[in-house]
C-alpha cells in the first residue's frame, strides 16, 4: 500500500484539527504505518483506530484536544514524579498525559501482556494491535468460559504490576481484552506508579469493579480478601 501524501490525510478534517492531521502524517512518513483503517472505539476524549502497514495491524489512539477533562488529568499526573513540575496548561497537560501511557505501557510490558507501544507524538499513540483477523474483544463483551480461571489470570496480572510499582488505576471488564482466554489489559493512562499518594485507593477501586464483575460470572470473592492478597509481600 503507498504512502499517504499530506493531502491525503486532510480527508480527515472533518474528524481531527489540523495539528492532528499533522501528526498523523508525521508518524506515517516515519514509516510506521501506511493508512488509518477503521474505528474500533469513538469517545468523549479519544478515538482509536486500526491502521495497516503493509499487511500488519496496529492500533492508532488519538487523544481529542478539546475534548479533554484535563483539569481530571491533572489531578492524576500531577503527584507523579516523573512529571513533577509540569504547569497547568490544557496541551502540555494532554501530551503529557498521552506521553505517560506510552510510558506506563512500556513498564508494565516488562511483567505482563499489554499492547506494546509504538511511538508517540503529542496526542496520538500508536500500539501493538491485538487480535487474530479482528481486535480481541472486551472483556464486556465476551465473558470468559472458565471465569475462575480468568480472574486468576486477572489478579496475577494486577499483583505482578503492584510488584512492579504500578496500579491501573481505571481496571475493569471495559479495560480488559478476552484474548483467546487470556487478559490484556488496555487504556494505562489512569495507571500510576505505587508511590503516588492515591495509589491504594485506586488499587482498591480496580480490585472491587474486578471483583464485582466476576461475583456476576458465578463466583463468590471476598473483595478484601483478593485486595489483601495483592498487597501481601512474599
Amino acid at each position: 500500500m503507498p504512502k499517504k501524501t499530506k493531502e491525503e490525510w486532510k480527508i480527515y478534517k472533518n474528524v481531527f484539527d489540523s495539528a492532528t492531521i499533522l501528526n498523523i502524517f508525521k508518524l506515517s512518513s516515519q514509516g510506521h504505518f501506511d493508512g488509518l483503517e477503521s474505528p474500533i472505539a469513538l469517545g468523549k476524549e479519544a478515538n482509536v483506530f486500526t491502521a495497516l502497514k503493509g499487511k500488519q495491524r496496529i492500533i492508532v489512539k488519538i487523544y481529542r484536544v478539546e475534548n479533554c477533562n484535563f483539569n481530571k488529568m491533572y489531578s492524576y499526573i500531577a503527584p507523579d514524579p516523573r512529571f513533577s513540575g509540569l504547569k497547568k496548561r490544557r496541551r502540555l497537560i494532554i501530551f503529557s498525559w498521552v506521553q505517560r501511557e506510552y510510558r506506563n505501557l512500556l513498564k508494565a510490558r516488562q511483567v505482563i501482556r499489554v499492547p506494546t507501544p509504538i511511538a508517540v507524538k503529542d496526542n496520538v499513540l500508536l500500539m501493538e494491535f491485538i487480535g487474530r483477523e479482528q481486535p480481541a474483544p472486551l472483556l464486556k463483551d465476551l465473558p470468559p468460559k472458565s471465569p475462575k480461571k480468568f480472574f486468576e489470570k486477572t489478579m496475577n496480572n494486577v499483583k505482578k504490576l503492584y510488584k512492579a510499582g504500578l496500579v491501573h488505576a481505571d481496571l475493569s471488564e471495559f479495560n480488559i481484552l478476552n484474548f483467546e482466554e487470556e487478559p490484556v489489559f488496555i487504556d494505562f493512562s489512569q495507571a500510576t506508579i505505587t508511590k503516588h499518594p492515591q495509589a491504594q485507593e485506586f488499587l482498591e477501586r480496580d480490585v472491587r469493579n474486578v471483583v464485582k464483575y466476576f461475583n456476576k460470572q458465578g463466583l463468590e470473592l471476598d473483595e478484601k480478601e483478593v485486595y489483601e492478597e495483592i498487597i501481601r509481600v512474599n
